[in-house]
């Protein structure tokens, strides 16, 4: 953990990986990129466990994991568990796995892990909303020309324009 930490990727060259990478998922899934659908997945697995009966009821829980179906078995699941693997590998070999809170000197930690938090309960509400993750919009949307994947994106990065005036004490 204590390693000197590498460089960061070339920005063209991580974009055009991550193109590549896009087109595979397309090409041996069938789908896109994206995490919330793998979030949903394991959701509707730790319900099965507590109140299978619940999940064969509802049409949207049972499609995924009702009856003798298993919820984990879909490639979201994994493309999930990788991404959570692969960022915890890439860290540690580019020596950037530590514990931290990265904040600006006039805010509290305390303040920073609670706007963190809050940000992330309104981006997994957003993204149930939408009806996927920011990468799944942006990356998948985007990639098959969806309007709405557009729209959002456009709200999303309009929005943090916006906020960003408001917060710009957590970081200077």
């Amino acid at each position: 953990m204590n390693r000197l930490a590498r460089p960061y990727l070339n920005p063209y060259v991580g974009g055009t990986l991550l193109g590549i990478l896009l087109f595979l998922a397309f090409f041996v899934t069938g789908a896109g990129l994206g995490a919330s659908g793998g979030i949903n997945h394991v959701q509707v697995a730790l319900l099965n466990l507590f109140a299978q009966a619940h999940v064969d009821r509802v049409g949207y829980m049972a499609e995924m994991g009702g009856g003798s179906r298993s919820a984990l078995n879909n490639s979201a699941v994994f493309m999930l568990l990788g991404t959570i693997l692969g960022g915890a590998l890439s860290g540690w070999l580019n020596g950037r796995m530590k514990l931290e809170i990265r904040k600006g000197p006039q805010i509290s930690s305390g303040v920073r892990l609670l706007l963190a938090f809050s940000g992330g309960l309104i981006m997994a509400y957003g993204a149930r909303l939408a009806r996927g993750c920011t990468s799944g919009q942006a990356l998948t949307g985007g990639a098959v020309l969806s309007a709405g994947s557009f729209a959002f994106m456009f709200a999303v990065f309009g929005g943090a324009y916006a906020l960003a005036w408001f917060l710009r004490r957590v970081w200077n």
